[in-house]
């Protein structure tokens, strides 16, 4: 089959980038339900279980697999809606603030571009994950089975707070996610500059195996930074989604009394278990790397992993439109970072 040429940066590009953040967020967050799953509700409630084995195996016992899963109707969609503007804006934002910038300053400058292009197509994505993030929370949460299917619960909120049911916890949200998104660009960069220069060798001097190695130690490493500089946001979206306000109260009261409720170990609970979810999305999302050539990528690994990649030779979106049997009209050499 002849692959088909696209115009970077048009809008089949946009699209194609966008479908990419579609099964790179979509897919693999609903894999990991039965691990968000518990972590919110211990988030929610630190006496429900005793820890996650203690966790799974009572909702396993009392609801089989289709428990472990609840919540997974509004993580696809959720999380599809936001990977495909994420990734689709990500490519919008670095060519205008680029094209804005110059050429000149635009590479010199490059990393503050890119920072400020994620941070932006960032806040835009999490508008579109919002409603389905406050549905995931209050079927996995609620103390009595909220609602049976996606469209039920859909429904029932919009009937009993309207929008403003869906979007209390956007600012948590952004809390949660802009950050986690920088620092995981920022993050690994520099880790992985920090490993090289402790091993005393210059990054070419070592063989592709090694510097996967590197490239793994580093990106797990910027996981944890990320779980860590965001989650408190974290426990607030689990648990502002899952209290109603005071009459008069606004969300920002809300998120006050909720955080000095918590206290400081209450907002940090959960954390390991996010730890290992951010690093098992990021290896299921790299999962067909071992096998893939360098001539012959799996859409895994060109859309995929969450550490932050930068590639000298290849374009990283170039990979996502071969896998869709898709060409460019021009060759780029570009340096690009996904989050």
């Amino acid at each position: 089959m002849d692959k088909k040429a696209i115009e970077l940066y048009s809008p089949k590009y946009y699209y194609t980038c966008a479908f990419g953040g579609v099964l790179a967020c979509g897919l693999t967050h609903t894999f990991v339900t039965p691990l968000d799953l518990v972590k919110c509700r211990r988030q929610v409630d630190a006496k429900l279980y005793k820890g996650n084995f203690d966790g799974w195996s009572k909702i396993y016992r009392g609801e089989g697999i289709r428990g472990l899963y609840t919540g997974w109707g509004p993580t696809f969609i959720g999380y599809s809606f936001q990977g495909a503007a994420k990734y689709g804006f990500y490519e919008l934002f670095k060519k205008k603030y680029s094209d804005i910038a110059g050429e000149e300053a635009a590479h010199k400058y490059r990393t503050i571009i890119y920072l400020s292009a994620s941070a932006s197509a960032e806040v835009l994505a999490d508008i579109a994950l919002c409603p389905w993030e406050a549905l995931k929370v209050r079927m996995q949460t609620s103390t009595e089975p909220f609602a049976k299917s996606t469209s039920e619960g859909f429904n029932k909120i919009l009937k009993q707070e309207g929008l403003s049911g869906f979007y209390k916890g956007l600012s948590p949200l952004w809390a949660r996610q802009v950050p986690y998104t920088m620092m995981k660009f920022a993050s690994f960069e520099k880790t992985v500059e920090f490993i090289y220069s402790s091993l005393g060798k210059p990054k070419q001097d070592y063989n592709k195996l090694e510097q996967l190695g590197v490239s793994f130690l580093g990106g797990y490493i910027a996981g944890v930074f990320c779980a860590i500089v965001s989650h408190p946001a974290d426990t607030l979206v689990s648990k502002l989604n899952n209290v109603k306000k005071a009459e008069g109260e606004s969300t920002g009261a809300l998120s006050l009394r909720l955080m000095k409720e918590l206290g400081f170990k209450g907002i940090w609970r959960g954390l390991g278990t996010r730890v290992f979810m951010i690093e098992i999305i990021k290896r299921v999302q790299n999962k067909s790397s071992s096998s893939s050539t360098n001539e012959e990528r799996s859409i895994w690994t060109s859309v995929g992993f969450e550490g932050v990649h930068e590639f000298s030779e290849r374009d990283d979106i170039q990979w996502i439109l071969q896998s869709c049997e898709f060409d460019f009209q021009d060759d780029v050499d570009a340096e690009l970072y996904f989050w």
